[in-house]
């Protein structure tokens, strides 16, 4: 029996090496072997005093990851999501969302980016984000940079759902 996944979370300066080497084994395997994308994951991100580290694990194993970058754009607070990743036999559990809705939790009313893959904007959608600006392509990927919160941009998009519908009428 496969036991529940356990969420933890963690300052980047507080990772023991082992949980550090896991969670970017794990991000190696599914964005430069998986998909095919030779790119410099290491980008010296990881170990900022301000980054915050999500992950799932599962019978001794990392399952899913998030990495939350605390970013000071013109002196306000923002923050930004990348490298969320699940393992290929941990995937359509419920993981994916589970780290999300964890992250976002923390991030509050604050602004949130991510650059999402196309093919996931409307996942991300689910979860508050719109587009915020041109599809454009990294590393051979289309991605879409999307938007949570704050903002002149979100709050279009909101006032926009927001508005009634005249189609029907």
């Amino acid at each position: 029996m496969t036991a529940t996944a356990a969420l933890k979370r963690s300052w980047a300066l507080d990772l023991d090496n082992k949980t550090l080497y896991e969670l970017l084994q794990l991000r190696v395997e599914v964005f430069v072997v998986e998909q095919a994308c030779p790119y410099p994951e290491l980008d010296g991100r990881d170990l900022l005093a301000e980054t915050r580290h999500f992950w799932l694990e599962q019978d001794g194993q990392v399952v899913c990851t998030l990495r939350l970058l605390e970013e000071h754009a013109d002196g306000n607070k923002s923050f930004r999501i990348g490298r969320l990743c699940t393992a290929r036999p941990a995937r359509g559990q419920g993981h994916t969302t589970r780290l999300l809705r964890a992250a976002l939790a923390e991030v509050g009313d604050a602004p949130c980016r991510i650059n999402a893959q196309t093919y996931l904007v409307d996942m991300y959608a689910k979860h508050g984000f719109r587009p915020d600006g041109e599809e454009f392509v990294e590393d051979g990927i289309p991605h879409v940079p999307m938007r949570r919160g704050g903002g002149a941009v979100a709050q279009a998009y909101e006032v926009a759902e927001a508005a009634p519908s005249s189609a029907g009428k």
